[in-house]
């Protein structure tokens, strides 16, 4: 099983990576399971509703967080 981590995706910038080259990734070495970090993904600073299925259509499988986790109170 091939596992892909990638590490603290951050605002835009960092959503707009994973949209263009995370599919390409995923079939070009044929990664199995996504691991991401997103606890910035939400201009810099935790994680909204919008931005957690965003990450879930674009293939991502296992989300993580740290301590910006409750920033966002909608994700609750």
């Amino acid at each position: 099983m091939k596992v892909l981590f990638i590490g603290d995706i951050v605002g835009n910038v960092g959503r707009q990576m994973i949209e263009d080259y995370l599919y390409r990734i995923r079939k070009d070495y044929q990664i199995d399971f996504v691991i991401a970090n997103v606890e910035n993904a939400t201009h810099g600073k935790g994680l909204n509703r919008k931005h957690y299925d965003f990450f879930t259509f674009e293939g991502v499988d296992c989300m993580t967080m740290g301590n910006h986790t409750f920033d966002k109170k909608e994700l609750l």
